[in-house]
């Protein structure tokens, strides 16, 4: 297949991923012919050399021991590092000019505020100090349910500089969605927003943290984030201060950082919760770390006085992502409010103005964005972004088109996949290879991916169950309140013995690159034969008149069949005629296995709160069965459509049903 880009010859021989290779005798062919298979192959091969280089390349701040890797035949059960000693909130903090700025923040309603490397340096030693002073120690955990602005990330490594464990939720879930994870965790310090801004409206948060301190038996104090000001702050709560107040009465603090085992706790990540109770996946300092140092600058070639922009919320994962870009010595950049302000163009405001150099949003932020007609390289100065990243769900064919068609057309398309539960990526972008359309660019360094069928053989070019097959230090630590591991064993272990099963369903394909097809739990079985909904939605939501699409399986006469949802897009309506013309492009463009029993229009469809398709909450819907977590969503009401509808209900081929 034709790559869509290739990287210039300056580009690959600039870049940090041939410096790292050149660095070591057993690579530097590799960095000669730029030949990113076998440099991957031997960092499987060689783990501990591939990793321990790594902490040298990155330069991670710390004790590094002598041994790298023990037991690394198990997984789970390999120990990385396991004499190290070190700190991340130290390692994000390294030292660069006091003057250089850290964190670019836009607010939805705010002005742009910068904070230089000094006025993060001294909040975070102020926090802290003030955090032990509550008697926070190492292993206590620091929750916060805040907007995405600078006082989270200053909070995480505050927290982060003690040893205390973080975990956080965006502003804008519900209090019984907080509680639900905080819950499990029994924080010391609890981080709250008085409230946030979205869709041009000002939404007050202190009756829910209200109600969320009230049923947090083990705080010591919640400290008030004044962000849109909210009357009368600290009245309701047993014990609360304001922020500034906070940071006031220690300035002046020293900044000092406890040195820590590799797998101290750092995050406590929670899982979407769609199915049941969220997930507590515990996530070490140390590996986490060394995995995002990898990512950043070998996989994404951040370098010093980059300025790295992720569309994201402090409840997702690619928010811890964004926010080691400072051990990289780069500059983040932080939006918070309706991504689609101004059709989409907000963001692409922030980049251009900021001059970012990696632009990470949606998947489906792409897909919109197209829809609307909106052509950035006409509009905005990119001159800066080499890269654009999209995750969250696949990226379609279609949007590698846009990029390179109405964005920029000499940028890095790196669609990325991994997920909370290693807080990093197994497949990813790199800056040797060439992007293929509608392909990830391969597996991320260090990382054994492969794609098996159900009996353990590895497929290529076939649709199967994405796999890692040997250990990797971004592992989780284990879940909270797990002793014996039977859930951590439970979640990736289950169906192949020692092999981290991850629940996406894939392909690798020909080029070495890989499509994800959606996830392996969400995966339709008509006539016996598995089907990616990706595969789905490419073909559906190429239709001017669709807007997103939502596909999955009933249970239906001994059977399953498939039934697929369409939200239109404004003035539009389903017709016979659009139905015939979807089923006749999915049977042309897939197969007669990909067309839907039924289509139905519906008026909204369910997402999670870092904007994913829920399609297992329909599917439980419409197969007549609870949904067991509905605070996961963001928009819980829209399941009130899909319960007893007729056309659902009843043998048809086609519905419009009324709302």
């Amino acid at each position: 297949m034709t790559a869509i880009w290739t990287p210039e010859l300056t580009r690959r021989r600039e870049c940090l991923l041939t410096g790292f290779a050149r660095g070591i005798g057993e690579t530097a062919s590799y960095a000669e012919t730029f030949d990113y298979t076998g440099l991957h192959r031997w960092s499987i091969a060689r783990r501990d050399v591939f990793w321990s280089r790594v902490w040298e390349f990155c330069g991670v701040i710390g004790e590094r021991g002598a041994r790298a890797l023990v037991d690394g035949g198990k997984m789970p059960g390999a120990r990385w590092f396991p004499d190290a000693r070190l700190n991340f909130a130290e390692n994000l903090l390294r030292p660069r000019p006091d003057d250089e700025a850290a964190i670019v923040f836009q607010g939805e309603r705010n002005s742009c505020r910068t904070l230089s490397f000094a006025q993060i340096r001294t909040e975070v030693a102020a926090l802290a100090a003030h955090l032990r002073a509550l008697g926070v120690a190492p292993g206590d955990r620091v929750a916060a349910y805040t907007h995405n602005g600078p006082e989270a990330v200053i909070g995480m490594l505050a927290a982060a500089s003690i040893g205390a464990v973080w975990a956080s939720c965006s502003a804008d879930f519900g209090a019984r969605g907080v509680l639900e994870r905080f819950g499990q965790i029994e924080p010391k310090v609890l981080i709250v927003s008085d409230g946030y801004y979205y869709k041009g409206q000002k939404i007050e948060r202190l009756d829910n943290a209200r109600e969320i301190a009230g049923e947090l038996s083990s705080l010591k104090e919640t400290l008030i984030i004044p962000y849109i000001d909210a009357a009368e702050p600290l009245e309701g709560f047993a014990s609360a201060r304001l922020w500034p107040r906070a940071i006031q009465s220690h300035a002046g603090a020293r900044l000092t950082f406890e040195a820590l085992p590799f797998d101290h706790p750092l995050y406590i990540m929670f899982s979407s919760g769609t199915t049941g109770a969220p997930k507590c996946i515990v996530h070490g300092a140390g590996g986490t770390l060394l995995q995002h140092l990898k990512e950043h600058q070998l996989q994404c070639d951040v370098r010093p006085g980059d300025r790295v922009f992720y569309a994201t919320t402090t409840g997702w994962m690619m928010w811890n992502w964004l926010v080691s870009a400072l051990a990289s010595r780069a500059t983040i950049l932080l939006y918070d409010g309706f991504p689609m302000d101004k059709n989409g163009a907000v963001l692409f405001d922030l980049a251009s103005r900021e001059r970012a150099t990696l632009f990470g949003v949606s998947a489906g932020f792409l897909k919109t964005v197209e829809k609307l007609g909106a052509r950035p390289r006409e509009t905005h100065d990119l001159a800066h972004l080499r890269l654009i990243t999209s995750t969250g769900s696949p990226l379609s064919p279609e949007s590698f088109d846009y990029v390179y068609r109405d964005v920029k057309a000499n940028v890095q398309l790196a669609s990325i996949s991994g997920g909370t539960d290693i807080v990093s990526c197994f497949v990813c972008g790199n800056p040797w290879s060439p992007v293929h359309r509608g392909e990830i660019q391969g597996a991320g360094l260090g990382m054994a991916v492969e794609v098996w069928d159900a009996d353990g053989r590895r497929l290529f070019g076939e649709q199967g169950e994405l796999v890692c097959t040997r250990a990797f230090p971004a592992m989780p630590i284990g879940f909270w309140n797990d002793p014996g591991g039977e859930k951590y064993h439970a979640a990736y272990f289950s169906q192949y013995h020692r092999i981290w099963r991850h629940g996406d369903y894939a392909t690798q394909t020909a080029n070495g690159g890989f499509v994800i097809h959606g996830r392996s739990d969400a995966t339709l079985n008509p006539q016996g034969v598995r089907i990616g909904t990706a595969d789905i939605y490419r073909i559906v939501e190429t239709f001017p008149e669709v807007e997103e699409a939502l596909a999955v399986a009933q249970g239906w006469e001994g059977g399953e069949r498939i039934v697929l949802f369409v939200k239109l897009r404004t003035n539009h309506r389903l017709h016979d005629a659009l139905i015939d013309r979807i089923k006749h492009k999915l049977k042309e463009e897939a197969s007669p296995r990909h067309v839907p029993a039924m289509i139905v229009e519906a008026p909204e469809l369910p997402h999670t709160r870092s904007g994913k398709l829920v399609e297992l909450a329909v599917r439980e819907v419409i197969n007549g069965r609870p949904v067991k977590n509905r605070e996961a969503l963001a928009n819980p009401d829209s399941l009130a459509f899909f319960s007893n509808l007729p056309a659902v209900t009843k043998p048809a081929a086609s519905a419009t049903p009324k709302s």
